[in-house]
């Protein structure tokens, strides 16, 4: 039986909770925090894409930066 209900990581993030497995293992794997990634990076991206901001390579990079700053 298929779920139909609302996929809330997709909501959250922008990103199917399969994809987002993936993700967490990916990063698991190269021994990276995935609670890390999810909250500072995948967000913020999230967040730019909701407001219809334009979506560049130095946008991506102040995202990452500041991300960076919270280590």
């Amino acid at each position: 039986m298929i779920n139909k209900g609302l996929d809330t990581t997709f909501i959250h993030f922008g990103i199917r909770k399969d994809d987002m497995e993936i993700i967490q293992h990916l990063t698991e794997e190269q021994g990276l925090s995935f609670e890390w990634l999810q909250e500072n990076i995948l967000k913020e991206f999230h967040n730019l894409k909701i407001n219809n901001e334009d979506i560049d390579s130095k946008k991506i990079e102040k995202i990452i930066e500041k991300a960076l700053n919270k280590i």
